[in-house]
């Protein structure tokens, strides 16, 4: 069994020993699939931590299996799914909690929004989608808060006292700050998707999107749209897109758009900050993004400053 190879870097990066051990199980795992669902597995899609691959099962029905390595994250995406229901989210089918295997609906065509050319309409449908997602966090769940964000930040910090890849220590400890603001000042506490973007919405129907693999996360719905606003930039321009995106953000679904801009620095830190690799390189892409939100919350606001 040949497995792509990006794919199995990845593992091997993440989860060292362990993650070898999980990629020489693979080819049982898959055998296990198709003889307990009675089903046959198709060429995997393009892969980063996780096996996913379409399927189809004996009595022609279509599906994705997705075979997870992180008990942690198959965990709290079951959690999602199943609190999701059918607000907006892919269907779950099936499920195997010893093997850390979830069986989903096939999305059909199955397009994902990054492939839409127009970003306003891209943002939208994003809008509209989120829309539909939006539901009060429940009273008691596994799925954590936005809260671990700001702790994988203030770790970030803790371990790297002269700042991280390109990002000094100064932007560290203020987004760090703004993070740990943000988050005592949170108000209405939804159920999040928790890695919402382009990638992640699948169209599912004529004139239907749905949204794929979250991750479960609680929190503002402003937090949730950053990823979002972060992925598919051009090369030329993004600071334009990011704004015109904040603006229809804010517009469309009714938000803070102070706290939309907060979020986006402290967000964009850490998430530049998890893409240095062990070389040196990052995502430069989210790294510009830091300069933006920071320009865009002084046009509106003023300089941000240090929160206490």
């Amino acid at each position: 069994m040949e497995l792509q190879k990006q794919f199995v870097q990845s593992v091997r990066l993440f989860f060292k020993e362990r993650g070898e051990a999980w990629l020489n199980q693979l080819p049982e795992l898959i055998l296990y699939c198709e003889q307990k669902w009675s089903m046959k597995m198709e060429e995997a899609y393009s892969l980063s931590v996780n096996y996913v691959a379409p399927a189809k099962m004996d009595n022609g029905r279509e599906v994705v299996v997705k075979i997870c390595i992180s008990s942690e994250g198959f965990l709290d995406e079951l959690e999602a799914l199943r609190l999701f229901g059918e607000k907006g989210i892919v269907q779950l089918v099936d499920s195997d909690l010893e093997k850390g295997i979830i069986l989903l609906e096939r999305l059909s065509p199955g397009h994902t929004l990054a492939e839409l050319d127009d970003h306003d309409e891209a943002c939208r449908i994003a809008a509209e989608v989120v829309r539909n997602l939006s539901i009060p966090a429940p009273p008691e769940t596994r799925i954590p808060t936005v809260k671990v964000r700001e702790e994988s930040l203030r770790e970030i910090v803790k371990r790297h006292k002269d700042g991280f890849g390109p990002i000094s220590i100064e932007v560290l400890e203020r987004a760090l700050k703004i993070f740990t603001y943000m988050n005592e000042t949170t108000e209405k506490r939804l159920l999040l998707h928790g890695d919402f973007h382009h990638y992640n919405v699948l169209s599912s129907g004529e004139g239907v999107w749905t949204a794929i693999d979250p991750k479960g996360l609680i929190g503002e719905i402003e937090y949730d749209l950053i990823q979002y606003m972060l992925n598919k930039l051009p090369d030329q321009g993004a600071y334009e897109v990011i704004e015109k995106r904040a603006d229809t953000f804010t517009e469309e679904l009714n938000l803070n758009r102070e706290r939309l801009l907060l979020w986006g620095y402290c967000h964009t830190v850490v998430a530049t900050a998890w893409s240095v690799d062990d070389d040196g390189s990052y995502c430069e892409s989210f790294y510009q993004g830091i300069e933006i939100f920071e320009k865009l919350y002084e046009t509106h606001y003023g300089a941000i400053i240090d929160m206490k």
